[in-house]
């Protein structure tokens, strides 16, 4: 067990939670607040929170002699190795977020890491928006101390995966320990932390640990109100909802699973568009609003249409996209996402050519063979066997799929082609220094 001497800023549950594991796994810890009741309760050991389990642990911490609180930042900073902020960062009336106590906790920090002799390093797990570690905490810390990030300090971002109410049996079972640093020294000290906990440890940059925070919750509050909305809908059908959510949760290879998690295009083909529409049409029928649900359709729309755009803002007429079925290794055109995509450069006046094998065959032999020639005939007009040839008449490069033969195109691009990825394969551009972008990353 790594034992270090840890400042914690912020006697909120977090920071209270945070006070009372470290001394139990053996480290020395200050608690810092402004609130001089919420000091004096803790010295007393007592827990200044009301929270499962945290009351022995403030007591045994502070009986032990491992842990204190105090006001005075200086005092805490000078006597440590490690500070953690964890301060709240509640919202303003316009919905921005509140960062004055982490601003002012990192001016305290600053003017002591000034009289320090030694290197300080600061973590962060207080919740903030990707970028305010490295724009907002990190500048604040450099002029107050008057040194310089990696040399008379160092910084982390280190979020938390803490429920109100099982905060302690949180800590000690988190999903990972999530380290975003600068520096891989940091990152390291940062995560000794937590060496007596049994979870994998996983470092990343500073921004994309903020912004893991940010979707987690994210995520979280859509579970809930997309769950809460299934269950409405259920209920006014005479379906036990509990009993339908249970099940889908049942399916871990493809409801609660990484399927379906990566960012790239819009969906489309014969199922979702179609059922989530009828089971809208359905909800209105019982007069259940569903927001949430209803929002779905509206957001892969917006998709598409951020695809469109990026193409349309390049100011190239010559497009060759690779791809057109919803997905790979189908001759599905139902509702593609890509057809309107392509349907949207037509119209725009643009020279599209396009390569999809699997679409090329059904013109000849498959179930979609008459959609294409009644449906879409304009679009069955641009398309061409040979990917080669489709590359080569392209100024812009749309990857629609990621077939073997779109993710092999890397040597067939030129320096002067762009390539816009909608499918997320991310290919290397080896000696063809191309651009290329990402619809979503």
């Amino acid at each position: 067990m790594v034992s270090m001497k840890v400042s914690v800023f912020g006697l909120g549950y977090v920071g209270t939670v945070s006070c009372g594991c470290l001394a139990r796994d053996g480290m020395d810890v200050i608690g810092v607040d402004v609130n001089a009741d919420k000091v004096a309760l803790l010295n007393s050991g007592r827990a200044p929170i009301v929270e499962e389990r945290i009351s022995d642990l403030i007591a045994d911490g502070v009986a032990a002699g491992r842990l204190r609180a105090t006001t005075d930042a200086i005092d805490a900073v000078v006597n440590s190795d490690v500070s953690l902020v964890s301060v709240g960062t509640p919202s303003n009336g316009n919905g921005s977020l509140n960062l004055s106590a982490v601003q002012r906790v990192s001016e305290q920090i600053g003017r002591a890491i000034a009289i320090k002799d030694q290197r300080h390093l600061v973590v962060v797990r207080s919740t903030v928006l990707p970028g305010t570690v490295r724009c907002v905490v990190t500048p604040i810390i450099t002029r107050e101390s008057g040194k310089v990030r990696g040399e008379g300090f160092g910084i982390c971002f280190n979020p938390e995966f803490l429920r109100e109410g099982s905060s302690v049996e949180d800590y000690y079972n988190p999903p990972y320990t999530l380290i975003g640093r600068a520096d891989d020294e940091d990152g390291r000290t940062a995560a000794d932390l937590y060496a007596g906990i049994r979870a994998d440890t996983y470092y990343t940059t500073i921004e994309t640990a903020e912004m893991v925070k940010y979707a987690s919750n994210a995520f979280h509050a859509l579970k809930i109100s997309f769950a809460n909305e299934m269950g409405t809908i259920g209920q006014r059908l005479g379906v036990d909802s509990r009993e339908v959510m249970d099940l889908v949760c049942r399916d871990t290879k493809l409801n609660i699973s990484s399927r379906y998690m990566t960012p790239g295009f819009a969906f489309g083909g014969s199922c979702l568009p179609k059922d989530l529409r009828a089971l809208l049409h359905k909800a209105r029928e019982h007069d259940v609003e569903t927001p949430v649900t209803r929002a779905i359709l509206e957001s892969n729309r917006a998709q598409i249409d951020r695809a469109i755009a990026m193409i349309l803002d390049t100011r190239k007429r010559k497009v060759a996209m690779l791809g057109l079925a919803f997905k790979a290794g189908t001759d599905d055109l139902r509702e593609s996402p890509l057809v309107i995509v392509t349907e949207a450069l037509i119209g725009k006046g643009l020279d599209v050519r396009i390569y999809d094998r699997a679409i090329s065959l059904a013109r000849l032999t498959g179930a979609n063979k008459t959609y294409i020639e009644s449906e879409i005939p304009h679009i069955s007009s641009l398309l061409v066997d040979d990917i080669e040839a489709a590359i080569a008449h392209g100024e812009v490069i749309v990857i629609g799929n990621r077939s073997p033969e779109v993710a092999a195109i890397a040597d067939s691009c030129s320096p002067s082609q762009i390539v816009l990825d909608l499918a997320g394969l991310s290919i290397a551009k080896g000696t063809n220094a191309f651009e290329y972008h990402g619809i979503s990353w």
